[in-house]
């Protein structure tokens, strides 16, 4: 048995293996992790919230708010609608 386990095919299928495994676990922690961190983003309307707020105290021009707001007014759209912009 020891000599079959020292064998090239089986060192080659048991790394084999092993890479697969690692490569799993890490795909599964980076779900968790990149799960985690879409819940903290806040959504388009509560940006444009805050760049309203920033526009009326004056710290953003008419312009920077004007860009703010198309930009932002886009991904409004697609969350009303649903869709996260992918696809």
């Amino acid at each position: 048995m020891k000599e079959f386990l020292l064998s090239t095919p089986a060192q080659a299928t048991i790394w084999t293996a092993v890479l697969l495994i690692l490569i799993v676990a890490g795909w599964y922690v980076a779900g968790r992790f990149r799960d985690r961190s879409d819940d903290n983003q806040p959504t388009a309307s509560d940006l444009l919230t805050n760049f309203r707020e920033l526009h009326h105290q004056g710290d953003i021009n008419d312009a920077e708010f004007r860009t703010i707001k198309t930009v932002l007014g886009e991904k409004l759209q697609e969350e009303l609608n649903g869709t996260d912009g992918k696809g």
